[in-house]
């Protein structure tokens, strides 16, 4: 993401700046008795909110409680970038100077990544890639769910759900960032063939800086006009994403007549799907994630020498050398199977009905 992040940022630096402030924390740790001492702190770095409001809702909380859980003398440095490489740079070097041990991170995009993998080298400290896979840098471990998976359940669900020999639009997530183009090209494996047999067509393609939400919106309104309306199918990168295109399938009275994915099963996405206008999202338990994460960065600073060995399960090659990883499962999520993600932990029915019609919600 670095150029059109470095544009962004130069832009809206003072707003970056405030922004970043308003969603930095340090979370105390629990008092195990008296005079006792912080064993240890771990810094979370996440790249924004716009790009999924979850990094904030339930990546932050999940960890922080996952760490507490396993040692509460631990202390975590949270931090949110908001979309400035800069930012994420600065975090992360006062991080390193407020005598962080472990580094549990989301990058913005590669550059950012390599700059803060070198300042933790040299100061010994050793590297999580969370949820995003940290490219081109030696790191430690890498958690997330499987990108290329997830663009292959959302290409398959359009592919079996879109009428045939409709108009497919895509609305790919930012092409600067490893997951970003994970998710197109997963999607793209599942929907060539039918692309390439005339079963589907193929009709409006973007890349979304930031998986930003009024992007997609402005895409979708294009595509809207470039194809006269006729669409049977909007491939979207993710939920918060998907908000922005079924505003402007709203605007043309077809929200709940196209198939929409998404990604995150967040509430306002569940919310969506429970009440038609948008088809299906990628469920990834964010719980398991930060319990693994945490697993792994507890571990470290508690000097386990199989801290690593003992969680991943597979290596994934950063264009540095094979990562010790472990890829989770994803599921896909549709109006029959929302309870999933309720059950899970990742959401609550109080959160998911509110506002919405009580015949339209399960958990009313």
């Amino acid at each position: 993401m670095v150029n059109k992040i470095r544009m962004w940022t130069a832009l809206a630096g003072a707003m970056v700046i405030i922004a970043a402030s308003a969603c930095s924390s340090t979370a105390s740790p629990s008092k195990t008795g008296a005079g006792s001492t912080v064993a240890g702190k771990i810094a979370f770095l996440m790249p924004c909110s716009t790009c999924a409001a979850r990094f904030e809702t339930q990546d932050k909380p999940d960890f922080i409680k996952a760490v507490h859980k396993l040692d509460p003398s631990i202390q975590v440095i949270a931090n949110n970038a908001q979309g400035s490489d800069a930012t994420q740079i600065s975090q992360a070097e006062d991080a390193i100077t407020n005598g962080a041990k472990v580094i549990v991170i989301s990058p913005l995009d590669e550059t950012t990544g390599k700059a803060i993998v070198a300042k933790a080298a040299a100061a010994k400290i050793p590297v999580i890639a969370y949820d995003g896979l940290l490219t081109g840098a030696k790191i430690n471990f890498y958690v997330s769910f499987d990108p290329t998976l997830v663009g292959k359940m959302q290409g398959q669900f359009i592919s079996a759900h879109a009428p045939k020999g409709s108009n497919i639009v895509m609305i790919n997530g930012d092409q600067t960032a490893d997951t970003g183009r994970h998710f197109k090209q997963g999607a793209l494996d599942a929907l060539n063939p039918a692309f390439h047999s005339g079963a589907l067509k193929l009709a409006y393609t973007a890349d979304t800086a930031l998986f930003d939400p009024s992007k997609a919106q402005q895409e979708m309104e294009a595509a809207l006009t470039k194809l006269s309306d006729k669409v049977g199918g909007v491939l979207v990168a993710n939920d918060g994403m998907a908000a922005g295109v079924v505003a402007a399938l709203t605007a043309q009275h077809l929200a709940g007549k196209v198939v929409v994915t998404g990604q995150d099963a967040t509430v306002a996405g569940l919310q969506r799907i429970l009440t038609g206008t948008q088809t299906m999202t990628v469920y990834k338990s964010i719980p398991q994630e930060a319990q693994t994460a945490a697993e792994v960065a507890v571990g470290l600073i508690q000097g386990k020498a199989n801290a690593v060995s003992s969680v991943a399960k597979t290596t994934v090659n950063n264009g540095a050398g094979n990562v010790p990883s472990l890829l989770l499962q994803p599921q896909v999520i549709t109006k029959s199977s929302v309870s999933i993600v309720v059950k899970d932990g990742g959401a609550t029915w109080s959160a998911v009905c509110a506002g919405i019609p009580a015949a339209d919600c399960p958990g009313s």
